[in-house]
């Protein structure tokens, strides 16, 4: 997995490239977890390239999730493939996870 990160509007945005995989998964709770300790507060995930998400990958989403709980903070998912929707879907967490069609979806109903 890959990733690149860059900030619109104040919400930092991490482009995640290719399987989110057990290997993968702690890289990306890292990544999470270094943007949350700089005091960034709305994140989205673009998951536009990513085939594949593991369990590890759905406890590193939840983890996130659970820190960003006060009202001003924001965390949420884009861009969903068709199969990572459906494994999300299966594991219930659409109902947990703010999902937006695009970016700019998203960047809207953060204002």
């Amino acid at each position: 997995m890959d990733t690149t990160t860059s900030h619109k509007e104040g919400v930092a945005i991490i482009a995640l490239f290719g399987r989110i995989d057990t290997t993968a998964a702690p890289q990306l709770e890292k990544e999470l977890n270094t943007l949350m300790g700089e005091g960034k507060r709305k994140i989205l995930l673009n998951f536009s390239e990513v085939t594949y998400i593991s369990s590890g990958g759905l406890r590193v989403l939840l983890s996130t999730a659970k820190k960003l709980r006060n009202p001003e903070d924001k965390f949420g998912l884009c861009c969903l493939a068709q199969e990572v929707n459906k494994i999300l879907k299966l594991a219930g967490f659409t109902t947990i996870f703010t999902i937006f069609s695009s970016e700019g979806d998203a960047l809207d109903a953060w204002k």
